[in-house]
């Protein structure tokens, strides 16, 4: 069951002066992500096909997942009452497709597709949760702070089915963490920079990967601190194996923060030229 519903929030509360542009172009791009995860759940069910417990809360991850997508639509849609939220989904599906007809993990193995679902999930509530604590309008702050707790509770079950799959596929801690770090770096592929590009179009000419990746970064990174990263770390370490409060999660957290710093400027740096 979802553990909370869209009509529950109060949209009354919305504050449209306290809309920052730049946290309303990552929601827009967040709200279809978000949705299209019942093509990750297609993939997933082909994966795990013999698995009929996983299967059920994939099932059900899902469906939380499309309602993080809704929410965050419908506040879009508030802030922007010019942006069609289910019209850019569409585009966004038309543009941005994931191969879901497989028999097996693109990771080798369920436990590294597990692995690879839990710093997707990392990613996921560390990201809300920045946004929670950036943003000063009420309405988007709590719903920011619900998707955040979700995206906590999805890390434990694909963090405890990893755990079930790893007592049979015995995946060394390195190796492991290999598989954490590299799902990490993929967050600058084309899903996060197509769904920029189609949500907030009115700003490019045409999809260049590399603007529209630096726009969504440049933004994003923004937002985050230590605390933010410490938690992160601590979970990408305790995903792999390893103590996940330590010197050495305490020396990558702030390692993490500096590389941020360093890649936001990048980022910006690029949208400056452009």
């Amino acid at each position: 069951m979802k553990h909370w519903q869209i009509d529950q929030m109060d949209w009354a509360a919305f504050d449209a002066t306290k809309v920052n542009p730049d946290i309303l172009a990552l929601v827009k791009a967040a709200s279809v992500v978000e949705r299209n995860a019942r093509d990750y759940t297609c993939y997933l069910q082909n994966v795990f096909h013999d698995d009929s417990g996983f299967r059920d809360a994939a099932q059900n991850w899902a469906e939380e997942e499309v309602q993080h997508g809704d929410a965050l639509g419908k506040w879009a849609m508030l802030a922007d009452p010019g942006w069609d939220y289910a019209a850019a989904f569409e585009r966004y599906r038309e543009a941005y497709k994931i191969d879901t007809d497989v028999s097996s993990s693109i990771r080798g193995s369920r436990t590294g597709e597990l692995i690879a679902r839990c710093m997707v999930e990392t990613g996921t509530s560390s990201f809300y949760t920045a946004l929670a604590d950036a943003t000063e309008e009420p309405v988007l702050k709590a719903v920011c702070k619900q998707i955040a707790a979700d995206e906590y509770r999805h890390f434990k079950l694909f963090y405890d089915n990893m755990h079930r799959y790893l007592g049979r596929e015995k995946l060394g801690r390195w190796f492991r963490l290999r598989i954490a770090l590299s799902r990490v770096m993929e967050s600058e592929d084309d899903e996060l920079a197509t769904a920029f590009y189609i949500t907030n179009s009115e700003q490019f000419q045409s999809y260049d990967h590399k603007s529209c990746i630096a726009a969504y970064m440049a933004r994003a990174l923004s937002f985050y601190q230590q605390r933010h990263l410490d938690r992160v770390t601590a979970m990408i370490l305790k995903t792999s194996g390893l103590t996940p409060h330590s010197r050495m999660q305490q020396w990558l957290a702030k390692g993490m923060h500096g590389l941020i710093a360093w890649k936001q400027k990048s980022f910006a740096r690029q949208l400056q030229q452009a």
